[in-house]
C-alpha cells in the first residue's frame, strides 16, 4: 500500500477503501492494445537513429498505456465497432510522451517510473527535440484519420497542456498560490488529455451530444484525481512505488495542493518556512521532513485524498448514464484504482 492516511483507512472516518485495479480495462481491451503499440512502435521509427533510440527509452519504460487504453474502452463504451480510434489512441501516446520528455527537462528530472530519464542519459536538448518529434507524429496520424471534429479535440488539448506547463512555472515558488489556481494548473496540464482521449472514443462512434459530454467530464474528472493523488504521493509514497524521487515537487518549489492547504493554515513561523523553502529555495536536508510534517499537522495529505474523492464521485457519475456492461463496469475499475494508489 501507498500510504497510511489517518482517518482514511483506520475506521476514523467510516471510509472504505475502494477495491480496483486495472485488470479488467487491459483484459477488455488487449487485442485492441495490440494494434496500438504496433502503431506505436512503426510511427516513431526514423532515419535519424537518436529519434527512436530516445523514443523507444520512454515509451518502452513501463508506463501502463492508461490513456490510449481510455480511449479504447470509451469507444467500447459507446458501442463502436470499426477501426478510426487506433491511430487517434496512438496519437494520445505519442504526445503524452512528449509532455514527459519536456517535463523531465522542466523539472530537471533524473528519474521516472523507476529508471533514468532521456534526458539525465542524452541531455536536455535531445530530449526536448525528440518530444517535438513526437507531438508531430501525432498530428501526422490525427491528419491521416482525417475527421476535423477529432483534429480539434485534441489539437485544443494539446494547446491547453501547453498552457498548463506555463501556468505551472507561473505559479511556482509563489506561496500566494490559490487552490484555484492548483486546480486550474492540473486541469490543463493533466486533465485535459485525459478528457481528449475518452471524448475520441465516443465522437467517433458517433454518439450523442449528451453522451459526448458524459464520456469527456469522465476523463476530465479521472485526470483531477489522479494529478491529486500523485501530488499527494509525493510526500507520502516510497520512492519504488512513485518512480521518481520522493519529493521531487517539493525540491522544485512546485505549489501543489497539499502545500497550499498547509500554507493557508499557515503560522507566521510556518510561512516564514515556506517562503525559505519554496519563493527563495533555499533548502537544506531536513526541510523535506519538516514540509511533510507541517503537512501531517494540518492534514493537508487527507484532505487533498478528499478533493480527489469528490472528483472520481463525479467520474462515476459521469458514465452511469450509460447500461451497465464490462465497458462500463472496467472504466469504473479505473476510477476505483485511481483512489486506492492513495491508500
Amino acid at each position: 500500500m501507498a500510504v497510511s492516511l489517518p482517518g482514511l483507512d483506520d475506521g476514523a472516518s467510516g471510509a472504505r477503501a475502494p477495491v480496483g485495479d486495472l485488470s479488467a480495462i487491459q483484459e477488455l481491451v488487449a487485442l485492441d492494445l495490440e494494434r496500438v503499440n504496433a502503431l506505436i512502435l512503426d510511427h516513431m521509427q526514423s532515419p535519424v537513429a537518436l529519434i527512436p533510440q530516445l523514443a523507444g527509452h520512454i515509451i518502452a519504460a513501463g508506463g501502463k498505456r492508461l490513456r490510449p487504453i481510455l480511449t479504447l474502452a470509451a469507444a467500447k463504451l459507446c458501442g463502436y465497432e470499426g477501426d478510426r480510434h487506433y491511430p487517434l489512441a496512438a496519437a494520445i501516446e505519442f504526445m503524452h510522451t512528449a509532455t514527459l520528455l519536456h517535463d523531465d527537462v522542466v523539472d530537471s528530472s533524473d528519474l521516472r517510473r523507476g529508471l533514468a530519464t532521456a534526458n539525465a542519459v542524452w541531455g536536455n536538448k535531445p530530449s526536448v527535440l525528440v518530444g517535438d518529434f513526437l507531438f508531430s507524429r501525432a498530428f501526422q496520424m490525427m491528419i491521416l484519420e482525417g475527421s476535423l471534429p477529432v483534429m480539434k479535440i485534441l489539437a485544443d488539448a494539446s494547446a491547453t497542456i501547453a498552457e498548463g506547463e506555463v501556468l505551472q512555472l507561473m505559479t511556482a515558488n509563489d506561496i500566494a498560490t490559490t487552490e484555484e489556481a492548483y486546480l486550474q494548473v492540473i486541469a490543463s496540464k493533466t486533465a485535459a488529455l485525459f478528457s481528449a482521449a475518452t471524448k475520441i472514443g465516443a465522437v467517433v462512434a458517433g454518439r450523442s451530444p449528451a453522451e459526448i459530454d458524459a464520456v469527456e467530464q469522465y476523463g476530465h474528472n479521472l485526470g483531477m484525481a489522479f494529478q491529486l493523488i500523485d501530488d499527494m504521493l509525493d510526500f507520502s509514497a516510497r520512492e519504488a512505488e512513485l518512480g521518481k524521487a520522493v519529493g521531487d515537487d517539493f525540491r522544485d518549489g512546485k505549489m501543489t495542493l497539499p502545500i497550499v492547504l498547509a500554507i493557508g493554515k499557515a503560522d507566521a513561523e510556518e510561512r516564514a518556512f515556506w517562503h525559505r523553502t519554496m519563493e527563495e529555495q533555499d533548502q537544506t536536508d531536513a526541510d523535506l521532513e519538516h514540509a511533510i510534517m507541517l503537512l501531517r499537522r494540518h492534514r493537508t495529505l487527507e484532505q487533498t485524498f478528499e478533493r480527489a474523492r469528490e472528483f472520481t464521485d463525479r467520474a462515476e457519475a459521469s458514465i452511469r448514464i450509460f447500461p451497465d456492461s464490462p465497458a462500463r463496469r472496467a472504466l469504473l475499475d479505473v476510477v476505483a484504482f485511481c483512489l486506492q494508489r492513495g491508500y
